[in-house]
């Protein structure tokens, strides 16, 4: 199959202006002193209702101002708005009201006409973000629009990791991406389940996808799954096991069906995983 390598596009008119904006978020996300609800607000405010800068106070005090436009104003401080992890009984509420101002940065940006597809602003919010969300992240994080976490606290990333559109993390129990993950649109990758008895009985258990992993169009891996290095889940695929390195697994439940070319010589004599040999 042919290569075909991504375009390299030429600078944009406003690409200054952007890296500007970037700048001076990042100055004010270093400063432990800044306020992040207020600069959620206040970004927000900038971005979605320029023509209220300078005005939210007078506006949401006035009697005058209609009860829908005052709700939507509101909405723009993460204070006012409940996300569905605060309720998860194991939610570390001092950490992750921590990070909510963030999150809500995060998701509203994606969903005002400045963010919609704008693919490199997005990207360079996201990647100024990441760092004070995850617990930990590498270098060019790249990711697209409308991702979203459970607490976000729990992610770790490494280098050169990829994330396409549409992409749940379920980073309950933790999940931890190694360097040069690639995760396709639609994908959820999740590190809680329930009892299939009683809802409210939760396991956590930590998710990982090694180096070079790729996980593909609308495929699902389940809580404590280990992805091994060049693994890669198919297409809609449901890995509930371990995926063996270098191996491709495709199917519901997900199954090896062949090794990546150019895979070492063991990989296709390594012995199945723990859980494989468990649950045949």
């Amino acid at each position: 199959m042919p290569k075909i390598p991504l375009q390299k596009l030429p600078a944009r008119p406003t690409a200054s202006i952007e890296d500007a904006w970037i700048a001076h978020l990042e100055a004010k996300l270093a400063d432990p002193k800044t306020d992040r609800a207020l600069l959620c607000r206040d970004t927000l405010l900038e971005l979605g209702f320029p023509g209220m800068v300078g005005r939210y106070e007078q506006v949401m005090a006035d009697l005058k101002t209609p009860l829908g436009t005052q709700l939507a104003l509101a909405a723009l401080d993460p204070r006012n708005i409940t996300l569905e992890p605060e309720y998860y009984g194991d939610c570390d509420q001092e950490r992750f009201q921590r990070v909510k101002p963030l999150l809500w940065l995060w998701y509203s940006f994606d969903r005002l006409p400045i963010g919609g597809q704008a693919v490199e602003l997005g990207v360079k919010l996201r990647r100024a973000l990441a760092p004070h969300i995850f617990k930990s992240v590498g270098k060019n994080f790249k990711c697209f629009q409308h991702v979203e976490f459970s607490f976000g606290y729990n992610m770790e990333v490494g280098d050169d990791v990829v994330v396409h559109r549409h992409v749940l993390l379920d980073d309950r129990g933790g999940i931890r991406l190694g360097n040069k993950v690639s995760i396709s649109d639609y994908a959820n990758i999740y590190s809680h389940t329930h009892s299939i008895v009683e809802q409210v009985d939760v396991t956590n258990a930590l998710t990982v996808l090694g180096d070079g992993v790729r996980i593909t169009y609308h495929a699902t891996v389940l809580a404590g799954v280990h992805v091994g290095e060049q693994g890669m889940v198919g297409a809609v695929a449901v890995a509930t096991k371990d995926v063996r390195p270098y191996h491709v697994n495709v199917g519901i439940p997900a199954k090896s069906v062949r090794v990546k070319p150019g895979a070492p010589a063991e990989a296709s004599d390594r012995l199945r995983t723990s859980s494989e040999r468990s649950n045949p």
